[in-house]
């Protein structure tokens, strides 16, 4: 079977020479059962009306196109828009994906939930489904992201799930992954794996990329209606990628709009400490999938850093890998102290308090605002809220300013 990814053509599974599935024996009937569901289900009535009405009523689904204008008086170049996914149900776009595999699970007659997740977003948009669902949650999550994502923590257990912290590696997000696997691998039977992006084995990148994909389509809806035209840009972070290939995938390989990926820089790219897979990573396997991974000189996995709980993952989703190589998406990256001042900078000058990986993008559309200049119309996906990174960016700033 084919599939497409980027405009083109590719062999199922794979996005040019990223993807696969690398994973144990025991976890390939459970690949092909998921693959067999997606492929009954995505086009079935039932499923699509039960899919689309839940996006309306409870996740809040068309989320506002809105008008950023005192950004864009101050940066002076294109009318900047906002992508508001922060305002979907349970904060940030996660949601979208979660609702769409807890549908598959229940008709896969799955009784137990597992995810991993970083900043929290993604856990709770999975306990959120699973409460809705009557069923049973696991979140794996990084000891060193529990503390600094307390509020996460909180929000998933009143939800009913149990955060099960994970104390081995980096004790961050891709020790999650590892963690979540091994249970997959244990329960395979009765439980769905929830992924919260565009990567592990296929066929979960190109799922999550389809129910992610929505903020795209209503991007292109909403442009038309509010400035008569595809936007000239569309900005968004990347971790493991899976805001920006939702809100990029209806555009790829029209030439009129620019699509732009930033990475978290950390504390700059030559200093080896930061979650810039594609611009310092090679291509390795991890979690499942080839991509471009940060590697150390042997080939070990190399520990990946951001003030962005979200972003500090070591690769990124296949399809980015693939989008990079064809020049069919631009990627870019912004340090952790040109975060911290877009974060505020975007709360005092649109009352919006943004996540810090979204505050990656925010900082980057400055300079491609100016680059378009005016008449020109840009969008910058809004990807969750940032009352999760509150206190860790009062740190930050704490001790940025010497306080």
């Amino acid at each position: 079977m084919q599939q497409k990814a980027g405009g083109e053509e590719v062999r199922a599974g794979y996005f040019g020479p990223y993807g696969g599935r690398y994973v144990p024996e025991t976890l390939i009937h459970a690949l092909e059962e998921l693959e067999e569901a997606y492929e009954r289900y995505r086009t079935d009535p039932e499923f699509v009306e039960e899919l689309d009405s839940l996006s309306r009523d409870f996740v809040g689904r068309p989320t506002p196109l809105m008008f950023a204008a005192r950004l864009t008086r101050a940066w002076g170049g294109a009318n900047v828009w906002f992508k508001r996914e922060d305002l979907a149900h349970t904060g940030a776009h996660k949601i979208n994906n979660a609702l769409g595999q807890i549908l598959l699970a229940d008709r896969m007659g799955k009784r137990r939930i597992i995810a991993e997740t970083g900043a929290g977003q993604h856990g709770v948009a999975t306990a959120t489904v699973a409460a809705m669902y009557g069923k049973e949650c696991v979140v794996y999550m990084g000891e060193k992201d529990t503390v600094r994502q307390r509020l996460n923590v909180v929000r998933m257990e009143l939800l009913g799930a149990k955060v099960a912290p994970v104390g081995s590696g980096s004790k961050t997000l891709k020790d999650a992954v590892n963690e979540a696997i091994r249970d997959w691998v244990t329960n395979v039977e009765d439980t769905h794996y929830i992924i919260g992006s565009v990567v592990g084995p296929a066929p979960y990148p190109r799922i999550v990329r389809d129910f992610q994909a929505v903020i795209g389509r209503e991007i292109e809806v909403q442009s038309r209606e509010r400035f008569g035209s595809d936007p000239d840009a569309i900005v968004a972070c990347v971790g493991a990628g899976s805001n920006a290939i939702g809100a990029f995938y209806p555009f790829i390989g029209r030439e009129n709009v620019r699509l732009i990926g930033v990475e978290a820089g950390g504390r700059g790219l030559a200093s080896g400490e930061h979650g810039a897979s594609l611009a310092e990573g090679r291509l390795g396997v991890l979690h499942g999938a080839k991509s471009y991974v940060l590697q150390t000189g042997d080939g070990q996995v190399r520990e990946a850093h951001s003030v962005s709980a979200g972003l500090d993952y070591p690769a990124t989703g296949p399809e980015h890998a693939y989008l990079k190589d064809e020049g069919l998406a631009e990627y870019v990256s912004a340090t952790d102290e040109e975060a911290l001042a877009a974060f505020e900078l975007c709360s005092r000058a649109e009352g919006i308090i943004p996540a810090l990986e979204t505050a990656h993008a925010i900082h980057y559309a400055e300079k491609v605002a100016k680059e378009l200049g005016p008449g020109k119309n840009l969008v910058v996906n809004l990807s969750g809220r940032g009352d999760k990174d509150v206190e860790e960016a009062a740190k930050a700033l704490a001790e940025r300013d010497g306080r």
